[in-house]
């Protein structure tokens, strides 16, 4: 008697019957809807790195123009023209790239994961 293993709480066979339905119709629903099927408002992994890549992009091209800009102004004494010179540049090149990724992402969209 002392090797018997108590009776596990989450086998089916102990659980109530209204509990037992209650699985039986979320794996019906879980079959249905499919593991590759996404739900409302998920978002692809791949369109939110995208989306993390070109905010970066656009941050770091406005932080390095700015410190181009500022050295710049330093070493040459024109402060602040230098700085707000290459800030705004910083800025176009920036938007630049987000706009070409934009563009290289309509003509050819993401694939989902499970399609490759």
């Amino acid at each position: 008697m002392a090797d018997q293993k108590p009776a596990d709480p989450n086998h089916p066979k102990n659980q109530p019957a209204d509990l037992q339905e209650l699985g039986k119709s979320l794996r019906r629903a879980k079959g249905a809807l499919g593991p590759e099927t996404p739900g409302p408002g998920r978002i692809n992994s791949r369109e939110m790195s995208m989306a993390f890549r070109v905010a970066i992009e656009l941050a770091a091209a406005i932080f390095v123009g700015g410190l181009i800009g500022w050295f710049l102004d330093k070493w040459l004494g024109t402060a602040p023209w230098l700085l707000m010179v290459f800030v705004i540049l910083g800025l176009a090149s920036g938007t630049l790239t987000a706009y070409r990724t934009a563009k290289s992402l309509e003509d050819n969209p993401l694939q989902d994961e499970t399609e490759q």
